[in-house]
């Protein structure tokens, strides 16, 4: 199928910041042909005629009623995402075209962040993480460098000299928390 004989969908712009993926475009432009918002501003007259859906990612384009209004041939549009309150739907309806979307598509990786959240707060992993990059050197006011082999070796002394030498010292909730005391 030629090119000109693909259905046109309108999309924001291929790769960026607010563009399609590109891996995405690529698998879109095997079943359609992709006219960008640049492409279309730029000819309306010619592309309105030939653009039968919009491509919505990432809440762009923006679907308002000037927009809706100069696409005559439309018939889809197309959301990305799980949730639809970005658009009109009365509106989008009331031109009589029809709006899909992924409900069931981030719901394994929604439940995957979930869970780890929960056991990475059960077993503290961001507090750990946060200690592990402020040595003791931090502490004691000694600028820190990782990549430095002679400041590695002055933080692991002074780690080896700060809980031999307060380790009998009261101590309070963070140093506790530092030296894993309960």
């Amino acid at each position: 199928m030629a090119e000109e004989e693909l259905p046109g969908v309108l999309i924001l712009d291929i790769g960026g910041t607010h563009g399609v993926l590109e891996d995405l475009a690529a698998l879109l432009k095997k079943h359609f042909h992709l006219i960008t918002m640049k492409e279309f501003l730029g000819n309306k007259e010619e592309m309105s005629k030939k653009i039968q859906s919009v491509f919505v990612f990432e809440c762009r384009p923006t679907i308002d009623c000037e927009l809706l209004e100069s696409l005559p041939n439309l018939k889809v549009i197309g959301n990305s995402g799980v949730g639809v309150d970005h658009l009109d739907l009365k509106m989008i309806s009331s031109f009589g075209v029809k709006v899909t979307n992924t409900p069931h598509a981030v719901a394994d990786p929604t439940a995957d962040i979930g869970m780890a959240l929960m056991l990475a707060s059960a077993r503290r992993l961001v507090e750990g993480n946060v200690l592990n990059f402020l040595c003791p050197s931090y502490f004691f006011g000694i600028p820190h460098f990782c990549c430095d082999r002679e400041m590695i070796f002055v933080n692991q002394y002074l780690g080896y000299f700060y809980r031999e030498k307060f380790s009998e010292a009261p101590t309070s909730p963070m140093s506790r928390l530092f030296l894993g005391q309960q």
